[in-house]
């Protein structure tokens, strides 16, 4: 319910906003110019305003699912994943978690090359990392 509430939202605030665009435009063609002696023809100020009502609803329909898209892998849903260190982690290295690289730190000792981690946290875009043999009561410890 709350994604369409959003959606409604961002449609409504959409509109309201090129209403006030349009309002600029026009008021900029029909009364600014004219101040400085550039006088426009209606029909220029009225395609005008229609190419940028053509050019609002396109850019409508190619941003509004980018707004409302909800991150279904958004960074904090890999902790738990299983990683594969690639740079050893000595205390800060690199590893490979959901086919991403990661800058990462190890709560163990040092980890090298190939060792199977698993993500406890994520800070930022750094991770802190834990063997994969240890069991979940240690990385909470």
């Amino acid at each position: 319910m709350a994604k369409k509430k959003s959606a409604r939202w961002h449609t409504v605030y959409s509109i309201i906003c090129t209403v006030i665009e349009e309002a600029g435009i026009a008021a900029l063609f029909l009364w600014l110019m004219p101040l400085f002696g550039i006088v426009i023809p209606l029909w220029v100020v009225i395609l005008v305003l229609a190419g940028f009502i053509v050019f609002s609803y396109f850019m409508y329909r190619i941003g509004h699912p980018t707004i409302l898209y909800e991150a279904v892998n958004s960074p904090e849903s890999i902790i738990g994943s299983t990683g594969i260190v690639e740079r050893a982690l000595n205390p800060v290295g690199y590893v490979r978690v959901c086919g991403e690289l990661w800058q990462a730190s190890g709560t163990d000792e040092n980890m090298e090359r190939g060792e199977e981690v698993i993500v406890a946290s994520i800070d930022g875009l750094k991770l802190t990392v834990v063997r994969k043999s240890r069991s979940v009561n240690e990385q909470l410890h």
